[in-house]
């Protein structure tokens, strides 16, 4: 179980980390509610947990020829100072159409969004972070730096 905060890895099991002790609990990003790592729904909306399944690491989402870029960069860039770009997307109004919904049916909505989602900001060479519920957190230059018009298209597009 790696720790939201420190990203420390910490055994299963445990509910608090063992560098920086902050609850390994995580909070539902569509109603707050706090849920135990294991649990697949959220125990206050019902929605599936973010940290299960397909979009549980970047390894599972991040196109092939995209990570061996960001693996053979990150040797050479490791420390280094960039100018980045943090986008911060979702689904609006998703907790008003999931409310009534069966969990497995509230996923077969939201996978395709996210999944659109993730798919515009890896054709610009951008990495996902994080999916949350609903939304996404990606970065533009890091840990591929961002050069030439794919930058500015990036930088001053609204998808």
């Amino acid at each position: 179980m790696r720790c939201s905060r420190c990203q420390h890895g910490n055994r299963e099991g445990r509910r608090f980390c063992s560098r920086c002790g902050s609850s390994l609990a995580a909070a539902c990003p569509l109603c707050g509610f706090t849920n135990e790592p294991r649990d697949e729904f959220c125990g206050g909306c019902g929605a599936p947990n973010a940290s299960q399944g397909k979009f549980s690491a970047p390894d599972t989402y991040t196109p092939k020829y995209l990570a061996e870029r960001i693996l053979v960069a990150k040797a050479l860039v490791e420390g280094e100072r960039k100018h980045v770009t943090v986008l911060f997307a979702d689904m609006k109004a998703s907790l008003e159409l999931l409310a009534d919904r069966d969990p497995e049916d509230a996923r077969s909505i939201l996978d395709p969004v996210v999944e659109r989602m993730m798919d515009a900001v890896h054709a610009y060479e951008g990495t996902v972070n994080q999916v949350m519920g609903d939304g996404i957190m990606a970065l533009f230059g890091a840990p591929l730096e961002q050069v030439g018009q794919g930058a500015r298209r990036v930088h001053g597009s609204r998808w």
